[in-house]
């Protein structure tokens, strides 16, 4: 198996793992949300306070936060923006040592 492809099959592989968890997040979220309204006003755990909207809103921005990272971030900061990163820092370092070396000469020559 060549290494191309087996980066982009462990790539797929990792990105489906990670979807197939925010799928379940979600799926957790609605059932918990379902339980603690259920708990709340229902069997009238914790009144008179309305707890269970509380939760709901830290839970939901939870799950957002998880949204943001798997769907936004993940897909411009990939192993081709990593890469990209990597050599453009690479080039800056070289450019600054040969600016250094070039500086270095040019006193030697004096």
């Amino acid at each position: 198996m060549e290494k191309g492809f087996y980066d982009r099959y462990e790539y797929a592989r990792n990105r489906i793992k990670e979807k197939k968890f925010l799928y379940y997040h979600f799926i957790l979220f609605v059932v918990g949300s379902l339980f603690m309204y259920v708990a709340n006003e229902l069997l009238e755990y914790g009144l008179p306070t309305q707890w269970y909207k509380w939760g709901i809103v830290v839970w939901f921005f939870l799950f957002m936060l998880h949204f943001i990272r798997i769907f936004i971030t993940r897909k411009f900061m990939n192993k081709t923006w990593e890469q990209e990163q990597i050599e453009h820092l690479i080039s800056k370092q070289d450019k600054k040592i040969e600016q250094l070396n070039s500086k270095i000469n040019s006193e030697t020559i004096k």
